[in-house]
């Protein structure tokens, strides 16, 4: 049995977005070009605008289309910054992708974090309070690792009492909360194609028509803030997608289920980030920490299994990152090593079961594996 537990890493293609895909690949043309072979593609890209922009419920040339979640932050900060004396104030625990910009900025001020990972209301306030440049607060609306909903009313209301610009980061949201730019009031916002069931390589960037960016990437496509032969397919993809969109489907359930075996089966376990009943938690987040186990391992022995998750922590090349989500809401280092996060789709009765029982089991076996391994080192005389 094969359980995806992954979806706020990537979602699979929608059978509606495969089929429309497949109905266009012959229209190659490069929608730049005035001959007639172009002129599908360009109403390809009109028609996907359209759709995202009532989507969010905006106007579609306040839609831009870019390379992925990550173009659209750094387009909107970077692209503000180079066009305005501001001071940007961050979230701490946003995408990697906005950290690395806003640490290239030399006016830039990260915002106070609780242990669940919810901004300090009042730390804003007081910074814009003694703000003297236009103020860009950029925040994630979720956090896709811990699941942590912010209050995104209070901080755009706050922001514009003090003349200031928010931009949100809704890649991580977008699958489980929609947003209504207009009626809340959002200055600039940015998403992903592939966590809707589109096309990776697609993103979004919404901003009011009176808010001026330096472009990203130079050329003449997308009112020249980014530049370059447009990703057609990827486009298509998430116009697509969106238009289909259900979010009476989201839910709680499958992830509430496999929370309340956790409870009653795993001991020395906890939650990451808002408590499920708190109502500030992304629907089909489980962030969990397994003492004694290290996430990784987890990680591998449950994809043996055939189930998918993520963990609290990046390897790459060998070398272990903590997360600098679990670090700035105070997790230990051990504990930031003993995480996996499970992001719940449409799975039935007999996969959650299986899900539960194989998770018991795979735990079990790391913490019986580590104290084995303790009692060895120790009778071996090795152990300080």
């Amino acid at each position: 049995m094969r359980v995806y537990l992954d979806n706020a890493a990537t979602t699979e293609l929608t059978d509606s977005v495969k089929n429309y895909l497949v109905s266009i690949l012959d229209d190659f043309g490069n929608p730049s070009s005035l001959y007639g072979l172009s002129e599908k593609p360009k109403q390809i890209i009109s028609g996907a605008r359209q759709s995202v922009a009532k989507f969010i419920n905006a106007d579609p040339k306040d839609i831009y289309f870019t390379g992925g979640g990550a173009s659209s932050n750094t387009l909107s900060i970077r692209g503000f910054c180079l066009r305005n004396n501001c001071t940007v104030f961050y979230s701490p625990i946003a995408h990697k992708s906005i950290l690395k910009c806003v640490e290239s900025y030399h006016n830039s001020i990260p915002l106070k974090v609780n242990k669940e990972g919810i901004i300090d209301i009042h730390d804003l306030e007081e910074y814009l309070n003694v703000c003297i440049n236009t103020p860009l607060v950029t925040i994630d609306y979720a956090n896709s690792e811990i699941g942590t909903i912010q209050n995104v009313a209070q901080i755009i209301k706050i922001t514009h009492l003090h003349n200031g610009i928010v931009y949100l980061d809704c890649t991580g949201s977008m699958p489980t909360i929609p947003v209504d730019v207009k009626k809340s009031d959002v200055d600039m916002l940015g998403f992903s194609a592939h966590k809707l069931g589109g096309l990776k390589g697609c993103g979004v960037l919404y901003k009011k028509k009176d808010i001026v960016l330096e472009p990203l990437v130079y050329g003449s496509q997308e009112k020249g803030l980014y530049g370059g032969t447009e990703n057609i397919f990827g486009i298509a993809s998430l116009g697509k997608a969106v238009e289909r969109y259900d979010y009476s489907s989201v839910s709680s359930a499958n992830r509430d289920y496999v929370y309340d075996y956790i409870g009653k089966n795993i001991p020395d376990s906890y939650l990451l980030g808002a408590p499920i009943e708190s109502g500030n938690r992304l629907p089909h987040n489980l962030y969990m920490c397994f003492k004694g186990t290290e996430g990784e391992s987890l990680m591998i022995l449950l994809d043996m299994n055939g189930i998918q998750v993520s963990t609290g922590s990046a390897c790459t090349s060998g070398d272990l990152t903590p997360s600098t989500t679990l670090s700035a809401i105070g997790v230990n280092e051990q504990d930031i090593h003993s995480c996996i996060r499970m992001t719940f789709g449409e799975e039935t009765e007999e996969e959650l079961n299986y899900v539960c029982e194989t998770l018991k089991h795979c735990v079990e076996s790391l913490r019986n594996f580590n104290n084995k391994e303790i009692k060895t080192t120790i009778s071996s005389g090795d152990y300080e």
